[in-house]
């Protein structure tokens, strides 16, 4: 029976890890198709009236419980169909523990939950094992199975963990049934000689056992894809409708100019950064690994676009225009790409990042809502959750080269370009003759900020539910946080003046970071030092998607030499299977949009930077050759960017790590694995909106790229202004920041010192409001 044409079906039990096992079975079975369905997308009886079509069935890992009917739905009735219905199944973690009760085994808790961690298994090299050496795999899983004296269940392989948990089953069969199952990973980057050469060996079994009891598939028929839609790797081939209204925009007018004492601040404050009045953003690089500093020079006109998750509208904004867009049956991403169709760019200056296009940020809720984990709002004043203005006019300033590009989307806006760099190079030669002023000694605020932090008992008893969620195996890891407030009292200012365009360049003084952002767009204003890239995507065509997630830093010192940083970081089996579980968490969102086309292009590797020493994880994916045109290869990232929110990446902050007498950051990832398990589980923990705090801020290109960063070590404030024009000067004051910290929540997490984590992490931004108070 050849592999090609034969059809899987997989049950996916609302995992994180689904596609990065599709994609290992499509390599095991060449030319197989395979469709996905939720375990609780079909009735048991449409189930069975479909299986005759497929070669096998593969149940994947999932959150939970085998024994809770929520959390496995139809695959309990799975290992109970009739004789003529039988086929093939393989189980993954969640599957074979569903079936080893279904036939009697008794499910445990571990002592010692196993999140990301590799051990050695031990088989007989026979059957699921034919031909497999030494095999390392990745176990993510609290519960087991003991079927000790089972008929119906014999164990093929199992892991001992000595004192933790003894000897835990790893591997399964059933003694008539064509049931194979294991309990770890093989899909994982991280498991080698037990993952595709078990997979081929199960095609091997399920193919045996099919010519032996004469089975064969039925022939296809397209009604069938109505109950499991189509196949995957369904990659996205999404052709944008294209306008003749709307002509590309072929060329990007752009001046370069080399202006190497050319500040940000100098540029900034030239283009209206002091004006509080006004809108304003920057994306600014100021430290390694970052090289570019985007700045937009906005006018009255420049447009602006805001939605909140739940309406059916979009909010667009030109002027003293305010045209509320309704959605019809198209969601705000995909509305979003519409904008951007006429706007796209075919040539610009090849040499920078950015040639126009929106920029702004999105929020948490906003990646939630993806989920289809929407929640409840709660706030007097809330921020918008996608805060975007289409920037025509902008600067870029490449700080590796001390090149400044001018640049302007409008037809024939020479006059602005020429007028931009003729401040630009007087504003530079005064700086360069005169030096720079020195800062002002007055403080920012008329009061000492007032800050609350978040109640330390509650937070700690809320660390103690997330562990119990661990031990349950609703989760590998959960991203627990909390808000902190700070109320403050601007001094006045001119309309010359920025209290916080101030705070800002405070912020970076004290705290520069390759992925920093001012963004002044009503009614928030939003103020960001991010240490990391979330998601940055390239240019067609061959458009690639890259992300980069940091997992552990050391600061450099006396005697901090790379292997004195290996020693601290990737010898820590803690840092490394935490990276590794985010590792594959992207593998999967990558490859629900490109299909097979994904590559871990270096994992856990110690990078030297000015100060730091990371380490950090790489992962790519990109769509097949010549499968999508340009135009909908311009939009690949965003479509990665929504299936990708909200992030699972992880971050990382500063802390003292007194053993080894040097700083080390500790991280944790945004939200946990499985995401949506997760996600809801910290919707009900926290019990209320992050907003933008765990969102995302950056830019998408006219040209196609983008790049969007992790709203972390960041606070925002709601300008308390009414209606949507930016032009409504609030007569009260007082301001109110919000800053959000917390961490990575394991089972081995101790409360006391997540606490002293969390609060070590809100420093930097907490030190830069006590700074300003007493300047």
């Amino acid at each position: 029976m050849p592999s090609a044409g034969a059809r899987i079906l997989f049950i996916d039990s609302y995992d994180s890890f689904t596609y990065n096992l599709a994609s290992l079975c499509r390599e095991a079975v060449p030319g197989c198709e395979i469709h996905i369905i939720k375990n609780d997308q079909l009735s048991v009886k449409e189930l069975t009236s479909i299986l005759p079509y497929f070669a096998a069935v593969i149940v994947g890992p999932g959150p939970g419980s085998p024994d809770t009917t929520e959390d496995i739905g139809i695959v309990r009735q799975l290992w109970k169909i009739s004789e003529d219905k039988l086929l093939p199944i393989f189980g993954v973690c969640l599957g074979l523990q569903s079936l080893a009760i279904e036939h009697g085994a008794c499910l445990r808790r571990l002592n010692v939950v196993k999140h990301g961690q590799v051990s050695q298994i031990i088989h007989d090299g026979t059957g699921l094992f034919k031909g497999v050496g030494e095999a390392n795999v990745v176990r993510y899983h609290s519960l087991h199975v003991v079927c000790q004296d089972l008929s119906d269940i014999e164990e093929l392989a199992w892991a001992d963990d000595g004192e933790e948990n003894g000897r835990v089953v790893m591997a399964v069969k059933h003694s008539t049934k064509p049931f194979w199952a294991v309990q770890y990973h093989p899909e994982s980057v991280c498991t080698t000689s037990g993952g595709l050469e078990v997979m081929r060996n199960f095609w091997r079994l399920a193919q045996n056992w099919s010519v032996v009891h004469g089975r064969s598939w039925r022939p296809w028929e397209d009604e069938i894809c109505s109950m499991v839609g189509p196949t995957w790797p369904h990659v996205w081939s999404h052709t944008p409708p294209s306008s003749p209204h709307d002509p590309d925009r072929s060329d990007i007018p752009t001046s370069a100019i080399h202006l190497p004492d050319a500040t940000v601040a100098l540029v900034a404050e030239l283009l209206g950064a002091c004006d509080e009045s006004t809108p304003f953003a920057l994306l600014q690089s100021t430290s390694q690994p970052g090289r570019f500093s985007i700045l937009a020079s906005l006018t009255p006109d420049s447009t602006r676009i805001t939605h909140i998750v739940g309406d059916v509208h979009v909010s667009v904004v030109r002027g003293n225009d305010v045209v509320r867009e309704p959605l019809h049956t198209n969601d705000v991403w995909s509305w979003l790409a519409s904008f951007m169709r006429p706007h796209k760019a075919r040539q610009g200056a090849l040499e920078i990042p950015f040639w126009g296009g929106l920029v702004g940020y999105l929020s948490y809720e906003l990646g939630a809502e993806t989920l289809s984990c929407p929640h409840p709002s709660t706030a007097s004043a809330r921020h918008p959750d996608v805060n975007l203005v289409f920037v025509e006019r902008s600067v870029v300033i490449d700080h590796i080269t001390g090149y400044v590009y001018i640049q302007s989307m409008k037809q024939g806006d020479d006059a602005w370009r020429n007028g931009t760099i003729e401040r630009l190079v007087k504003a530079t030669q005064k700086l360069s003759s005169e030096g720079s002023a020195p800062p002002s000694s007055a403080p920012l605020f008329a009061k000492p900020p007032v800050m609350s932090l978040p109640d330390k008992e509650y937070y700690k008893a809320r660390i103690r539910q997330a562990q119990e969620h661990l031990f349950a195996g609703d989760s590998y890891e959960l991203c627990l946080t909390a808000q902190t407030r700070i109320k403050t009292q601007p001094r006045k200012h001119s309309t010359s003046s920025s209290s916080s365009w101030d705070l800002y360049k405070l912020l970076q003084t004290r705290n520069p970071a390759p992925h920093a952002g001012y963004l002044r767009l009503h009614p928030t204003t939003f103020l960001s030092s991010s240490p990391e890239r979330f998601l940055s995507y390239s240019r067609p065509p061959n458009a690639k998607c890259q992300l980069r997630p940091i997992k552990g830093t050391v600061r450099k010192g006396p005697g901090i030499t790379r292997a004195v940083a290996e020693e601290a970081l990737i010898g820590s089996a803690k840092e490394v299977a935490e990276n590794l579980m985010i590792v594959d968490l992207i593998r999967h969102d990558l490859h629900g949009v490109v299909g097979e086309n994904v590559e871990v292009k270096q994992f856990c590797r110690v990078e030297e930077y000015e100060t730091v020493w990371q380490l950090v994880s790489v992962i790519e994916g990109q769509l097949p050759e010549g499968s999508v045109g340009p135009d909908a290869e311009r939009e690949l990232g965003w479509e990665v960017l929504r299936r990708s929110l909200p992030p699972g990446t992880n971050v990382s902050y500063s802390y003292l790590f007194s053993l080894l007498i040097m700083p080390v950051i500790f991280t944790g990832s945004m939200t946990g694995a499985p995401k949506k398990r997760s996600v809801e589980i910290l919707q009900k923990l926290e019990g209320h909106e992050r907003g933008i705090y765990s969102g995302v801020f950056g830019y998408w290109c006219v040209g196609g790229g983008g790049d969007w960063s992790v709203v972390i070590r960041s606070c925002f404030k709601h300008d308390g202004q009414s209606g949507d024009r930016p032009d409504c000067p609030e007569t009260d004051p007082a301001e109110e920041w919000t800053i959000g910290a917390g961490g990575a929540i394991t089972a081995l997490s101790d409360p006391e010192a997540e606490w002293d984590e969390m609060v070590v992490k809100l420093e930097s931004v907490l030190r830069t409001f006590e700074s300003a108070a007493a300047t």
